[in-house]
């Protein structure tokens, strides 16, 4: 049962588009879900590289670390840690961080400075406390005040990774680690994060969409393939129920339906029933061909053991020579019969080379001097192919024109072009244009023909042409100048040796 569901045109083609749209499908989700994270991973970046620049911004412009306002943890978690790694700032409720410098989120109390506060005398050049490291300048011209002094904000904020749990709730977040230097704190580090929720939410619900979608579009294209293939091949489905039909009945004439589109289905009814139509001929010929020649073999026989009984019985009646052309018309027929069916059976002509101009002298020679005359005009031109078939065709044109003729047949063999010509014609009554192609079917004589009787089974001209299409030639009639029949056999020349 698999093997003949999987077997059909109609399973393969569903299965192959379900499977290129599965793949299609699965390529299209994963560059969705990709650009997807990266977009949003993206942005929680930049937002949590802002919100650390806000805070160091408050940092160099002289806010203590205790005294800064830090966003809520629960969207903006914030640490400020100094250059020994002590966590000076944080935001609130933050119970639990992971991937910034520090893992504490509860900030020690920073040293005091001794001379915290107003500085009536001041150090001279206005140095700050930490000998002189920072590069900003008090309030106070001369370095009257320097209970603060400015920082330097590094340009770009380093990025990662982490946790942290704010109220209970632990939270993916992208860090921002941005660096400001030279503050009353020496350098400090301002750790912000983003939450990654709306990208985890964002790509989580266009996964489960993609889950759920997927099957469903596939099974739709899936069922669409099934039906469109179905209607497509329906058509072939009658081709194959007509042909088998045909095939249990032996009825060549019955054709099978062809649709009115112009596809490649149509052309396959089309071309079925050409094909029907050249068999239902060939048939039909055969046939032909098998019922006249046991009626042309009959005629001979039966006269043939008319004569002989007669002889039996009174040897003084016998007619021999009544016999003997019985015998040999006989055995023409036979021969025909013999040659004709191994021109069917495909026969090769052969690759001998023959050269048409000699043949012909050489049948004329075995012909003896009859009541008309023959002119010939023969050149030398050679072609491949059998010889004693080609000797039987040249003997069937000269045997027709003198048989037709009334007072002459004329013979030229020439070359022309790439093709031997042979002719043969003749000054009798000629052959009507309605007929000249039927005279090349087999076992068919002209009115004429029989009416004299001559011993003719229609074989000859039928012949000629079954072997001069053999050879890749042709052999047509048309009319002569002298008034009669004119037959000219074209074969291929020969390739130089």
């Amino acid at each position: 049962m698999r093997r003949r569901l999987f077997g059909s045109v109609r399973a393969r083609a569903t299965l192959g588009a379900t499977l290129v749209v599965a793949v299609a499908l699965l390529a299209a989700g994963a560059s969705v879900l990709l650009a997807l994270r990266s977009n949003l991973t993206d942005q929680a970046s930049s937002e949590a590289e802002s919100s650390a620049r806000k805070v160091a911004v408050s940092i160099a412009t002289g806010t203590a670390p205790a005294a800064l306002e830090l966003p809520d943890g629960d969207d903006t978690p914030v640490q400020v840690v100094d250059g020994d790694g002590r966590l000076l700032a944080a935001s609130e409720d933050l119970e639990r961080i992971s991937g910034t410098g520090s893992s504490a989120v509860r900030p020690v109390t920073p040293p005091v400075d001794d001379d915290g506060g107003d500085d009536d005398g001041g150090d001279d050049g206005g140095s700050d406390r930490h000998g002189g490291k920072g590069k900003g300048k008090g309030k106070g011209k001369g370095g009257d005040d320097d209970s603060y002094a400015y920082g330097e904000i590094a340009d770009d904020a380093e990025g990662g990774k982490g946790s942290a749990t704010v109220d209970g709730e632990t939270r993916d977040h992208r860090f921002a680690a941005l660096e400001v230097k030279n503050t009353r704190q020496g350098d400090l580090t301002v750790y912000a994060g983003a939450s990654l929720s709306a990208e985890q939410s964002a790509v989580g619900t266009a996964l489960t969409v993609m889950l759920t979608g997927f099957p469903v579009l596939l099974g739709v294209v899936g069922a669409v393939t099934w039906l469109v293939t179905r209607r497509a091949l329906r058509p072939v489905e009658g081709i194959r129920s007509e042909m088998s039909a045909i095939t249990a009945s032996q009825d060549l004439a019955r054709r099978v339906p062809e649709p009115a589109t112009h596809d490649e289905v149509a052309r396959l009814a089309r071309t079925t029933n050409e094909t029907l139509a050249a068999l239902e001929t060939s048939v039909e010929r055969q046939r032909r061909f098998v019922a006249d020649a046991s009626h042309e073999l009959r005629s001979p026989i039966a006269s043939l053991r008319t004569q002989l009984e007669v002889g039996a019985a009174h040897p003084e009646l016998l007619d021999v020579e009544g016999a003997v052309a019985d015998t040999v018309r006989l055995q023409e027929l036979a021969a025909g019969l013999l040659l004709l069916a191994r021109l069917d059976a495909g026969e090769r002509p052969g690759e001998a080379r023959v050269d048409l101009a000699t043949l012909s002298g050489e049948e004329l020679s075995q012909r003896p001097a009859g009541r008309v005359a023959v002119r010939t005009h023969l050149r030398p031109v050679e072609v491949a192919g059998s010889r004693s078939q080609l000797a039987r065709v040249v003997g069937n044109l000269l045997d027709n024109a003198q048989r037709h003729a009334r007072s002459r047949v004329d013979i030229a063999v020439r070359a022309e072009g790439p093709w031997a010509v042979v002719e043969v014609g003749d000054d009798g009554g000629g052959v009507p244009e309605a007929e000249r192609e039927r005279i090349f079917e087999r076992f068919v004589r002209l009115d004429d023909a029989r009416a004299r009787d001559d011993g003719g089974a229609g074989l000859g001209l039928a012949i000629a042409r079954d072997v001069a299409v053999r050879h890749g030639g042709a052999l047509t009639v048309r009319s002569s100048p002298a008034g009669g029949a004119l037959f000219e056999l074209r074969l291929p020349v020969a390739p130089a040796p």
